[in-house]
């Protein structure tokens, strides 16, 4: 009885010690009030990759722990997440702001890039591992960090968003109605320019891009879809109206995946609202994790 007493004891201290979602409150600066998580699995990588989960308006750090694949494959692969939540109410992004589409300009997209600087430094990670993915605003706010850090991110997954630049509205956490019913279009050319005032003068790599986006989207309207390849497009040197491949069916039944060059993939998901659900297996194999 003694020692089944004891081994009951030192399971329940081993499922205390379990690894689970973690605020850190200190991380560097942070003047726009983002909140910080972060799930750490008990078998850690040596250098681990680090990968960046945004949620949605009216999520939070936990909703998206708790509903998206990213913890489970961290438990198998030995990757950190960062959970970052939105500090206002509604909890959208702020992807409207100068500052927020600005490289270290003070606001939302700043802050999480800290995340990711503290927890590099923390957890000895990979540099050339760190990536970020998000669905509807956050999507749109993996789009603002792949243009204001693209010195951080290797690669980035969105999840029904819109260019980088398109809510600008001047002011914090705005709505622009004009980008999210689709009438904000552009050339390649002007949308990358958006990427390029993002961080005057850089010249290095740029991430990765996998756009994802459903044809009967209502809140950030599909043709978003377009003008977000437009966008990416223009900044790799791509034809945004000549995919190099385009497959029909793929990765599944009524999702077309267009491949435009190594930098950028598109899939248009007919028939799916917002937001596409997340293709965990697959971010994996984009990320190369």
């Amino acid at each position: 009885m003694k020692f089944s007493s004891i081994l009951s004891t030192l399971g329940l201290a081993g499922a205390a010690a379990a690894a689970s979602l973690q605020q850190v409150t200190s991380f560097g600066s942070n003047p726009s009030g983002v909140k910080m998580f972060i799930y750490v699995p008990d078998k850690l990588a040596a250098n681990p990759p680090v990968v960046v989960a945004i949620h949605y308006c009216t999520g939070t750090a936990q909703a998206y722990f708790n509903n998206s694949p990213y913890k489970d494959f961290a438990d198998q692969k030995g990757f950190i997440v960062i959970y970052p939540e939105s500090p206002y109410s509604g909890t959208c992004w702020d992807v409207s702001s100068k500052a927020t589409l600005t490289h270290d300009g003070g606001a939302n997209s700043n802050s999480i890039a800290n995340m990711v600087k503290y927890t590099l430094d923390k957890y000895k990670g990979d540099e050339t591992k760190v990536f970020v993915t998000g669905s509807s605003s956050g999507a749109m706010m993996t789009n603002v960090l792949a243009a204001t850090y693209p010195d951080v991110f290797a690669a980035a997954i969105v999840y029904n968003g819109v260019p980088a630049g398109c809510f600008y509205t001047g002011t914090v956490n705005g709505w622009n109605s004009t980008c999210s019913s689709g009438q904000s279009t552009a050339t390649p050319q002007r949308w990358a320019q958006l990427v390029y005032d993002a961080y005057p003068g850089y010249t290095g790599a740029r991430p990765r891009m996998q756009i994802y986006h459903g044809s009967a989207d209502t809140t950030l309207a599909a043709a978003n879809y377009q003008e977000t390849i437009k966008q990416w497009s223009g900044v790799f040197g791509y034809n945004p109206d000549k995919p190099a491949t385009s497959s029909q069916n793929t990765p599944v039944a009524n999702y077309r995946t267009d491949v435009f060059g190594d930098h950028l993939t598109g899939v248009w998901a007919v028939g799916v609202g917002h937001t596409v659900p997340i293709r965990g297996d697959d971010d994996m194999k984009f990320f190369g994790l």
